[in-house]
């Protein structure tokens, strides 16, 4: 009897011990699950901006290529330190003479880097931590802060989660080839059926969706947005550096007026 009553205890023991640590795996999930949530998507008061155009007075960039030039409205309400950080480098002068690079594949470049390997010189713009947003999205011409690194404390090594940054370096998407696989695909993915037509419609790259800070939308210059992307190149590491030099040659920071857009155009 002493001996059967042992082995009923052993049971019970193991079968707790297994109940608790399927408890801790559940759980383990639950909160790696809800770490990489990095944003709530609420398809009621989500506002796809960058459909919009610019309004007069809007802060924008005009970014001027040895290719050409390419101007996008600036988002400081959405990402107030990530639109800071940028625009001060411009002001100071820090994207002169500065590098496209990374072109990869006609999805995207890769520009403002003092170093044709895409390096920084220090680091100390390239901290500034990761802002997400409900109405901006990676559509063809939005503009993104470079994510840097990401700090994970022991916790969040093991559970999921972290703190990302980005920094001073900047891409600008083009597009993904959008086949009707993939067109199918969005659609049944997206928050709202408006979200995902304005992927098939406009174009861009989905897979950044909620992964990487969009300071800006492109408006004028979309031929040179697609001309960065489409770069012949030579692999070097973690970039696809175009083969021969192509330089952002000054970032100037300005508000949008439609009657200069149209004086402009007219000059033209």
């Amino acid at each position: 009897m002493l001996k059967k009553n042992n082995v009923v205890r052993l049971v019970l023991i193991f079968t707790l011990i297994m109940g608790v640590s399927s408890l801790v795996i559940m759980l383990s999930n639950t909160l790696m699950a809800r770490n990489n949530n990095y944003i709530t998507i609420d398809p009621e008061t989500m506002k796809l901006v960058q459909l919009d155009p610019p309004k007069d007075g809007d802060p924008i960039a005009i970014v001027d290529t040895t290719l050409g030039e390419y101007r996008f409205v600036l988002y400081p309400q959405y990402s107030p330190n990530a639109v800071a950080n940028f625009t001060e480098l411009a002001e100071q002068g820090y994207y002169n003479n500065t590098y496209v690079f990374h072109s990869e594949s006609g999805a995207y470049s890769a520009a403002g880097a003092p170093n044709k390997n895409g390096n920084a010189n220090d680091n100390s713009h390239e901290l500034v931590e990761r802002e997400l947003h409900q109405n901006l999205w990676p559509f063809k011409g939005a503009v993104l802060a470079m994510n840097t690194t990401v700090k994970r404390s022991f916790k969040e090594k093991i559970l999921g989660g972290g703190t990302y940054y980005n920094g001073s370096r900047f891409m600008t998407v083009n597009t993904i080839d959008f086949n009707d696989d993939i067109k199918k695909e969005i659609m049944e993915v997206s928050e709202n059926e408006e979200l995902g037509s304005a992927f098939v419609e406009h174009g861009g790259v989905p897979n950044f969706s909620q992964q990487i800070t969009v300071i800006g939308q492109t408006y004028k210059g979309f031929d040179v947005v697609e001309k960065l992307a489409n770069l012949e190149t030579n692999e070097q590491g973690v970039y696809k550096v175009p083969v021969e030099d192509v330089m952002i040659n000054s970032v100037t920071i300005s508000t949008y007026s439609a009657k200069d857009e149209a004086a402009e155009k007219t000059e033209k």
